[in-house]
């Protein structure tokens, strides 16, 4: 079948778009396959390519034709179940089906052009988003002062991010919409460059519905990304708040695909925000509808980390990396990442496994002898050769430590932490932690406890397997 397809869309000046999905299923639904090429007007091309491909594809069961550069051709390749003898009637008979689908997608393209985008905001107000969260036009809102704070944090242009914000989900009453649901976004990109909106605005419009499913592409431009993250945590939150969070194989609001784009755009875009403190402006900005929104804030992080977890699990991060990573506190889901990239390249050193080893005893002293708050080290306590060689190694590294852990560069900071893999050794083989002398044994604690900081500004490597 593709062969014939493929043949048949050459034959008609272009090259067959072929979907998968549609050959899959035009190949099940075929005995006596014959493919044969079609022609519609030119006019129709007027029409948001999108719309005529829908039309095309979902309506009709026929292959759109292409130029080489990817544009579409005023051509379509159908699959007929029969070899008929006379391919020209079969041809024709194609031809004039299409012609009414195409005429109509024309005057709705026609009639949502008329009419500019922003007077459709206030119909909003009498499309449900959920009964309790209120109705689109609630939401518009909602995501238009998140987005603005996002903007902010990632320095996008916060006055066109509240604009596109404003019209982000107006396309919805638009008739091209109401015909295509499964363009919504992308009838709002071509209605904007109509207006003569900017490129950014309308790339926006579009782009806030991405990712739509896993491995789909991402926002282009940061007013793109701070709609698509206002979007997708104001639906986190509010459900969550209304009580119907995912429970087992049921996500009817596709809450794990939410939360799993909010990663992704914030990873993969390299967004160094703050999950938490968004999650805490999305539930404020949800308190006039549900004053319970804020008692789900965690319960949201929670829910988000999870999938961050799976996330990090199906790109080979092993999972006493994520868990040592997760014991700092951190909520910003780039640092997170940034910090198990560092970890992972630790595991690849030869002192990986005795530091670990040794950070993990370390935390068993310091919960035995509950300690908790920064100790302070006493250098004229230290007594044993190797105590004040250690504290010297310590010492001597800090400063530098700090100054990658300032620059963000984790990886560097363990390659640096590694040099005390010797001094920790040594110490462990010839000082009595436990002293008599209870003054010697809480500054051999402290000593203890300054390491275990130090590596704890990255990760519990005392939680890393062997």
């Amino acid at each position: 079948v593709k062969q014939q397809v493929l043949m048949a869309a050459q034959q008609a000046g272009g090259q067959a778009q072929i979907d998968d999905s549609l050959l899959d299923e035009v190949t099940a639904l075929v005995e006596w396959p014959q493919a044969i090429a079609g022609r519609f007007e030119k006019r129709f091309l007027d029409v948001p390519h999108e719309a005529l491909i829908s039309t095309m594809q979902d309506h009709q069961k026929y292959f759109p034709v292409v130029d080489e550069q990817g544009k579409l051709l005023p051509a379509f390749v159908t699959v007929a179940n029969i070899e008929s003898r006379d391919i020209q009637a079969v041809r024709t008979g194609n031809e004039r089906v299409i012609r009414p689908r195409f005429a109509d997608a024309m005057f709705f393209w026609d009639e949502d052009r008329s009419t500019p985008l922003k007077s459709h905001l206030d119909s909003l107000k009498s499309l449900v988003f959920q009964k309790r969260l209120g109705s689109v036009f609630d939401k518009v809102i909602r995501v238009e002062q998140l987005a603005a704070f996002i903007a902010r944090q990632i320095n996008a242009d916060v006055s066109a991010t509240r604009q596109a914000a404003r019209l982000c989900k107006c396309d919805l009453q638009t008739q091209m919409v109401g015909e295509f649901p499964e363009l919504q976004g992308v009838m709002g990109a071509h209605l904007a460059r109509h207006e003569g909106l900017s490129d950014d605005i309308a790339c926006a419009l579009e782009d806030h519905y991405l990712p739509r499913r896993a491995g789909d592409e991402l926002p282009r431009n940061d007013i793109g990304r701070a709609l698509a993250l206002a979007d997708r945590l104001d639906t986190l939150i509010g459900i969550f708040a209304i009580g119907q969070p995912p429970t087992g194989a049921k996500d009817p609001f596709a809450l794990r695909r939410a939360a799993l784009g909010v990663l992704r755009i914030i990873i993969e875009q390299n967004l160094d925000l703050d999950l938490r403190e968004l999650l805490q402006q999305a539930a404020e900005g949800l308190s006039m509808q549900v004053a319970e929104a804020n008692d789900h804030v965690l319960g949201v992080f929670e829910f988000i980390t999870e999938r961050q977890h799976a996330y990090s699990t199906d790109r080979g991060i092993r999972p006493d990396v994520f868990q040592a990573v997760s014991a700092t506190g951190t909520t910003r889901p780039l640092d997170f990442e940034q910090r198990m990239q560092a970890v992972n390249a630790f595991l690849a050193l030869p002192e990986a496994e005795a530091l670990a080893a040794a950070n993990k005893r370390i935390g068993n002293i310091l919960r035995k002898n509950g300690i908790e708050g920064e100790q302070t080290v006493n250098p004229k306590l230290l007594q044993d050769a190797a105590e004040k060689q250690l504290y010297q190694q310590i010492t001597a590294l800090e400063n530098q430590v700090e100054q990658q852990l300032a620059d963000n560069d984790f990886t560097a900071a363990l390659n640096t932490l590694a040099g005390l893999a010797l001094p920790v050794d040594a110490f462990f083989d010839q000082v009595m932690v436990m002293a008599d002398d209870p003054d010697l044994k809480a500054n051999r604690i402290a000593l203890l406890q300054s390491i275990s900081g130090l590596f704890m500004r990255i990760a519990d490597i005392g939680q890393l397997q062997r």
